[in-house]
């Protein structure tokens, strides 16, 4: 049997890895949708700064992860397409297996977390682990056990069975796999109703201006920028190096946000907007965020050269010096979106 795509998956190129792996999961099911669309009507912009204990500091653009109280972007945009997503998690590599394998055995493609260290096609460090990744598993040779991963990019890998359990299993935080993945339900996907695309931005604008605690949205930028700056104090000089390459990786294109820390990615879902509710001003709004996404791309390129500096933390202080004008102009932008949205 040769090792190949499911007859009907299309291999293409994703700007980010969750709304390419819903995209590659709604066009196998004829549901044609971009991956602008599907962040947009997901609530998945935002921002969120963190620092776990035993975790490098973390700069995100995402929101709506799954997590008690938050449904999750996925089941989001289910919800709004009339498509029924179901989530599933266990501890056991045994029942995660079963229920991969009677999904490929249907030939159904699955939306998987993995950790991204472990896929043997990516080239990091072996002390790298990001867990948060998704993928498609869009094919299954049983008689060689390896099976077709779909990634953000055109090419279909074929990954060993075992090497993709390891990638699932990963106990690595802040963001361990813990054996999920998706199911999908097409039987009542309907057209996006132009309310619920309304509602999708009123969300985004409050997570933005009126979050539930200050590492989130706008608040969160300002956070980031006074954290940032005790990094020397906090972190030894090769914690501080890998963060400074993280927090530049998860701002522009090669962390998987389309660039612009999903900037880009929503100012194009806004021209969608635009069409669908017959409302242009949404359209209008968007050059705002593009360049608004510019300057955040500056800040990744100097966190960039600090990764690569004789000493990271005398560039920190360059590195968010935008950060405070970005935060300006985003808390003015999310209010002149919401204002078109609610009022």
């Amino acid at each position: 049997m040769t090792l190949a795509p499911f007859d009907g998956f299309e291999m293409y190129p994703t700007h980010h890895c969750i709304t390419g792996s819903v995209k590659h999961i709604y066009d196998f099911h004829r549901y044609p949708v971009s991956e602008d669309l599907l962040l947009g009507l997901g609530r998945g912009i935002g921002f969120v700064y963190f620092h776990l204990k035993g975790t490098d500091p973390f700069y995100g653009g995402r929101a709506n992860h799954e997590r008690p109280g938050e449904e999750g972007l996925e089941r989001t945009i289910g919800r709004r397409t009339g498509v029924q997503v179901e989530s599933h998690s266990t501890t056991s590599a045994g029942v995660a297996q079963r229920s991969l394998r009677a999904m490929l055995e249907a030939r159904e493609p699955v939306l998987v977390y993995v950790d991204m260290g472990f896929l043997p096609y990516f080239d990091f460090p072996a002390e790298y682990h990001f867990g948060g990744h998704v993928v498609v598993i869009a094919g299954h040779d049983p008689e060689t056990d390896r099976v077709v991963v779909a990634d953000r990019d055109p090419v279909a890998h074929p990954v060993g069975w075992d090497v993709l359990e390891k990638a699932r299993a990963s106990k690595f935080k802040p963001f361990p796999p813990q054996h999920r993945w998706y199911s999908f339900d097409f039987t009542g996907a309907r057209p996006i109703a132009a309310a619920e695309v309304r509602e999708s931005i009123a969300e985004a604008c409050r997570g933005m201006l009126a979050p539930p605690i200050s590492n989130f949205g706008v608040k969160g930028i300002r956070k980031a920028i006074t954290r940032t700056r005790k990094w020397p104090d906090l972190l030894d000089e090769t914690a501080l190096r890998r963060t400074c390459f993280n927090v530049a990786l998860f701002i522009d294109h090669r962390g998987g946000t389309g660039g612009g820390i999903f900037r880009y990615m929503y100012a194009r879902f806004l021209c969608e907007a635009a069409a669908l509710t017959g409302e242009q001003r949404l359209a209008g709004l968007s050059p705002e965020l593009v360049s608004i996404g510019d300057r955040w791309e500056d800040v990744a390129k100097v966190f960039a050269r600090a990764a690569e500096a004789p000493d990271p933390q005398d560039l920190l202080l360059e590195a968010t010096e935008p950060m405070g004008e970005i935060a300006d102009r985003e808390q003015a932008f999310w209010e002149a979106l919401a204002a078109v949205v609610e009022g």
